[in-house]
């Protein structure tokens, strides 16, 4: 019954696509993103939280999808197919040239998955929620939620982290040996440069999304240049950074091989992958807005976040 309510909705109006099409292509994709949210609410808002929810889920490939196409400048999105499923569809739907959509269909398909939201206290999520409080709607707390998630401390980092593999790629070559990665790491943190791709607010064990991304390109891309740095970086970097005392969670987090997973596959625009990000995170952040506008305190909702701040004098 889910699934059939997302196909009915799942195509775009076609004055939507227009205007996201009539968007500046200029700066980084999420701001297309961001914009493309609040234009989806102007023009096919729905006016009830519940139907919005459904309403943004089922229409967030064609959104996105319109989105990366423009403003790489891959020429017109199709719309959604019938007799294609959720991410078969976004996958179908992009217009890169060169695109396997054997090998992309799989990889987006986990990626999705892994990133759906994961619990309320993280930022994009909090944003999202703390802007619906004032009774803002679903479109517009999404848009709020996709600017928090955009910063390179939170959704950017998967962009950020596939570079740094590449730099070390670059540094140690190819044949790169773990006492090679080691002791690049090491000159980093003496030089006190970033090691990126480790570390979790509330995780203290590797991040088991980077597990199941790990394990999935041991088994599918085993000898691709730039997982085999990221795996090396994963045993040496937890090794090396367990050292300090002061770091609580030294083990690699998702961002250490999302971004590898995608280029892996042929998707190697490191500039899209935070909107993948964002593709996968509105859904959770989304359904925790019904929870708090539609059904909490006895479908009362949950009263304005109002922060409190308590004055200690100069």
């Amino acid at each position: 019954a889910f699934f059939a309510d997302i196909k009915k909705w799942e195509t775009l109006l076609p004055e939507t696509v227009k205007a996201i099409e009539s968007l500046p292509r200029k700066g980084h994709p999420m701001k297309l993103f961001c914009a493309a949210l609040l234009i989806l609410g102007m023009l096919e808002k729905k006016g009830d939280y519940r139907e919005d929810c459904l309403n943004v889920i089922a229409k967030a490939p064609h959104l996105v999808a319109a989105v990366i196409n423009h403003h790489a400048g891959w020429g017109k999105t199709p719309a959604p197919k019938a007799d294609l499923g959720y991410m078969e569809n976004f996958a179908y739907m992009l217009q890169e040239p060169h695109k396997d959509l054997a090998r992309l269909t799989p990889v987006f398909k986990l990626f999705n998955i892994l990133h759906y939201d994961h619990g309320g206290g993280n930022l994009s999520t909090f944003v999202g929620k703390a802007v619906a409080s004032g009774l803002e709607d679903m479109y517009g707390s999404l848009a709020s939620a996709m600017c928090a998630l955009a910063g390179p401390r939170h959704g950017k980092a998967n962009q950020d982290c596939l570079a740094f593999v590449r730099e070390v790629l670059e540094e140690v070559g190819e044949q790169a040996t773990a006492k090679d990665v080691a002791q690049l790491i090491r000159k980093r943190l003496a030089n006190k440069q970033l090691v990126f791709g480790f570390g979790h607010a509330v995780l203290r064990v590797e991040d088991p999304r980077a597990t199941v991304m790990f394990e999935f390109l041991e088994k599918h891309y085993p000898t691709y240049p730039l997982f085999k740095i990221a795996q090396l970086l994963r045993m040496e970097g937890a090794k090396i950074l367990a050292e300090n005392p002061k770091i609580s969670d030294p083990h690699a987090n998702v961002d250490a091989v999302s971004g590898t997973m995608l280029a892996a596959a042929g998707f190697d625009y490191p500039e899209y992958f935070t909107v993948l990000f964002g593709l996968s995170r509105l859904v959770g952040i989304a359904r925790q807005i019904v929870y708090e506008r539609c059904e909490a305190r006895g479908g009362k909702g949950t009263p304005i976040v109002r922060p409190k701040y308590i004055y200690k004098g100069l």
